[in-house]
C-alpha cells in the first residue's frame, strides 16, 4: 500500500480546474455555517441534544462526506490504512462517544488544510506547467498563394508555414524568407530575444515578434523540440527521489503501527485497569487523529515539484526529482570542452605565410582544400577566405584520417593538415607554438604557411567555475578530445582541478568511470556535455547534464538534466535550488515527525484534546506545504 499514492489519487477532484475549486469552496462555506449555528445552539441550547446533533451531522455530511466515502471504496481494494480510514474512524468515534462539535471540527480543518494544500500544489505545478503554454494551437500551412490553418501535427516535413508577429513557432524549420526577432524564454528562460533570417533554423515554441517569416518545416511535431521538452515536464514527477521513497516506505509500515496503538491504548487500560472506557476511547481517538502523516505524504513530493518548477523557470529542466536529490550531493563535475566551456565556433586567429606565399595566398591553399568538408575548422577557412573556390577545378580530392586532406588544384598538390602530415610527407616545416588549433599548408612538397584556429572560452564559464567550488563542489574535470596544449591553456584559464585531452569517446568513458571509482560513496559525479556526441558519457554519469539543449534532440534524450541555455553556470544555479529543496524537504521531515512525536505522548497521556489533534495534524500540514513552497522563491 502506497500511503503517497493513496494521497495523491484523492486530489484528483480539486486539481481539474476553476468550476471545482468553486464547488470546494461552496462546500467549505456551507459546513462552516452549519458548524457555527451548531455552535451557537449548543451555547444557547445546552439541554437541546438532538438539536445539536442533527445541525452538527449535517455539517459533518457536508465536509466529511466524502473522506468517509473514499475510506470506504478504499478498503473494499485492500487499502485500509491511509489518512481517509484514519479521519473517518477517528470522527465517527467522537460523535460515537458525544464529542459532536470536536468530531466536525477535525474534518472542517482537515478540508481547510486539503484547500490550502491544494492551493499549493497548483502553485507549484503552475511553474513546470507555464511550459505547457508552449504547445502551439495551430500552423498557418501554405498552399500555393493560399494558408490555411492545421492542427500542427498534421503538417509534414517540407511543407511550407507561415508565422506571423505574435503567432508561436508550432514546428522545427528553416527560414526561407523574412528576418525577425524571436522570444525563446518559454524554452530558455532568458528574456532577451533571439533574431532568425533566411537559411536559420526556428524552434517550435518561440514567439515571432517582428515580421513574417516563411518557414520550411524540418521536423514533424511529434519529433519537434517543443514536444520533446513537453513530455519529459509532464513525466518530471514519475522520478521519485530517495527521500520520497523513504517517506512513502516509512508511511507504510507507521500507519498500521499507529492504528494497533490507538486500539491499544483505548481498549487495555480499561479493561485491565479498570479505567473509563468512554476517556481511553476517547484518547484512543486523539491519538489517531494526531497520527496521520498528512504532512510528510504531501509536503515531501510538493517540495520536489516545487524545486522543479524552479528549475524549469531558470531554463533548467530536471528529469525527476531523483537527479534533482542527486544534485545535492554533487562531488565531481566533469564538462565536455567544445560547445560547452567555449563557444564551439571556431575563427582564424592568425595567418603566418612561409616563403614567398602571401597571406592571401596562404588563405585560398587552405579554402580550396578545406571546400568539401563540413568540419568546424574547415567552415572557420572558409568564412575567413570569403570567396567561392571553384570545386570543378579540384581533382584527387583524399581525406588522410587522423593527418588532413590532399587536393590538387590547377596542377599543384595541395597539402592541409596538423603536423602529423607534414611529418608524413617529409615536409620541412616551422612549428608554430601559438595557443590554438594549428593547419600547416603545403603546396608541391613545399612548406606554404600555417593557419592558427581558436575556439573562445564563454564569459559565463568562469564563474560557472568559481560558483561550483563556492558551493562545495570538491573537483572539476575537463575531457577533451582536442590537443593537450589547447587544453591546458582552457583548463590553467579557468582553474579546473584536472584535464584530460585528446580522448576518443570511448576513452572518455573509461576516463568518467575512472573518476568515478575515485570519488567519495555518497558523493555524485555529473558529466556536463552538448550532448550530440557525448551520448555514452552522459548515460554513464550519475548525473547526465546536457548544455544547450535548444534544440539538440540527442541532449534532451540523453541526459537527466538539460540546460536550456549555452551558460554552464546554469548548472551551479540547479545546484542552488536542489541544496535548497533538499535542505527544506528535511526540514518538514523533522518538523513532522518531532511535533507527531510530542502530541502523541500528549495524546496517549490524557493531556491533549481533539483540538490540539486537530493542529498536530492539519496545523503542521500547512506549516510544512508554506515551507515547501519557499523552493519556488529560490533566488541566484
Amino acid at each position: 500500500m502506497n500511503m503517497a499514492h493513496n494521497h495523491e489519487h484523492s486530489h484528483n477532484h480539486v486539481h481539474g480546474g476553476g468550476d471545482l475549486n468553486k464547488t470546494k469552496i461552496i462546500q467549505l462555506v456551507s459546513g462552516i455555517l452549519l458548524f457555527g449555528i451548531g455552535l451557537v445552539l449548543k451555547e444557547a441550547f445546552p439541554e437541546a441534544a438532538a438539536y445539536h446533533f442533527v445541525t452538527f451531522a449535517l455539517s459533518y455530511l457536508i465536509l466529511g462526506g466524502e473522506v468517509v466515502l473514499r475510506a470506504l471504496k478504499n478498503i473494499t481494494k485492500g487499502q485500509i490504512f491511509d489518512e481517509n480510514f484514519l479521519m473517518s474512524v477517528a470522527t465517527i468515534g467522537a460523535f460515537a462517544i458525544g464529542d459532536f462539535a470536536e468530531g466536525v471540527a477535525v474534518m472542517l480543518f482537515y478540508q481547510v488544510g486539503e484547500y490550502f494544500q491544494d492551493a499549493a500544489v497548483r502553485k507549484s505545478k503552475k511553474s513546470i506547467t507555464s511550459l505547457m503554454d508552449i504547445r502551439p494551437d495551430y500552423a498557418n500551412l501554405k498552399r500555393g498563394n493560399n494558408t490555411e490553418k492545421v492542427a500542427p501535427d498534421t503538417v509534414k516535413i517540407g511543407d511550407i508555414i507561415m508565422i506571423r508577429p505574435g503567432e508561436k513557432v508550432p514546428l522545427d524549420g528553416t527560414v526561407l524568407d523574412g528576418e525577425s526577432m524571436l522570444d525563446t524564454s518559454a524554452l530558455t528562460g532568458e528574456s532577451v530575444p533571439r533574431s532568425v533570417k533566411t537559411g536559420e533554423a526556428v524552434l517550435a515554441g518561440c514567439i515571432n515578434q517582428n515580421s513574417v517569416l516563411t518557414v520550411e518545416v524540418t521536423k514533424e511535431f511529434g519529433e519537434s523540440t517543443v514536444a520533446k521538452i513537453i513530455d519529459l515536464v509532464e513525466n518530471a514527477s514519475s522520478k521519485k527521489a530517495p527521500s520520497e521513497n523513504f517517506i512513502t516506505t516509512f508511511s507504510r509500515y507507521y500507519t498500521p503501527v499507529v492504528v494497533g496503538l490507538a486500539l491499544l491504548l483505548a481498549v487495555v487500560p480499561p479493561l485491565f485497569f479498570g479505567g473509563n472506557w468512554s476517556e481511553w476511547v476517547n484518547r484512543g481517538l486523539i491519538f489517531l487523529v494526531i497520527s496521520c502523516p498528512c504532512a510528510l505524504v504531501i509536503s515531501i513530493p510538493l517540495g520536489f515539484f516545487g524545486g522543479i518548477g524552479a528549475a524549469s523557470r531558470r531554463g533548467i529542466l530536471v528529469k525527476g526529482s531523483n537527479y534533482l536529490e542527486a544534485l545535492d550531493s554533487l562531488d565531481t563535475v566533469v564538462f565536455d570542452k567544445t560547445g560547452t566551456l567555449t563557444k564551439g565556433v571556431f575563427a582564424v586567429r592568425s595567418l603566418h605565410p612561409a616563403g614567398k606565399t602571401t597571406v592571401a595566398q596562404l588563405l585560398e591553399y587552405a579554402a580550396k582544400a578545406e571546400s568539401f568538408s563540413n568540419h568546424p575548422i574547415a567552415l572557420s577557412i572558409m568564412k575567413a577566405y570569403g570567396g567561392k573556390v571553384a570545386r570543378d577545378t579540384l581533382r584527387d580530392y583524399e581525406e588522410i584520417s587522423g593527418h588532413g586532406i590532399r587536393v590538387t588544384a590547377e596542377g599543384a598538390v595541395i597539402l592541409a593538415g596538423n603536423d602529423k602530415l607534414m611529418k608524413r610527407e617529409n615536409i620541412e616545416f616551422k612549428q608554430n607554438d601559438e595557443i590554438g588549433t594549428k593547419v600547416y599548408i603545403a603546396v608541391n612538397g613545399t612548406f606554404a604557411g600555417t593557419i592558427v584556429i581558436t575556439d573562445e572560452i564563454k564569459a559565463d564559464s568562469h564563474m560557472a567555475i568559481a560558483r561550483l567550488k563556492e558551493a562545495g563542489v570538491r573537483r572539476t574535470v575537463m575531457l577533451t578530445g582536442d590537443n593537450g596544449q589547447i587544453a591546458e591553456a582552457i583548463a590553467g584559464e579557468l582553474g579546473l582541478d584536472e584535464v584530460h585531452a585528446q580522448l576518443l569517446p570511448d576513452q572518455k568513458v573509461e576516463r568518467l568511470e575512472f573518476l568515478d571509482k575515485n570519488k567519495p560513496t555518497k558523493g555524485k559525479l555529473a558529466f556536463v556535455g552538448d550532448g550530440i556526441n557525448d551520448a555514452p558519457v552522459l548515460a554513464r554519469a550519475d548525473i547526465g547534464i546536457a548544455m544547450g539543449g535548444l534544440g539538440s534532440d540527442a541532449a534532451i534524450e540523453a541526459a537527466d538534466v538539460v540546460l536550456m541555455t549555452d551558460e554552464p553556470s546554469k548548472l551551479a544555479d540547479a545546484v542552488t535550488i536542489a541544496r535548497k529543496t533538499k535542505r527544506i524537504v528535511w526540514q518538514n521531515i523533522a518538523f513532522a515527525l518531532g511535533v507527531k512525536g510530542i502530541f502523541l505522548l500528549l495524546g496517549a497521556y490524557g493531556i491533549a484534546t481533539m483540538w490540539e489533534a486537530v493542529f498536530a495534524d492539519v496545523g503542521v500540514s500547512l506549516i510544512a506545504i508554506l515551507n515547501a513552497m519557499r523552493v519556488l522563491r529560490t533566488k541566484n
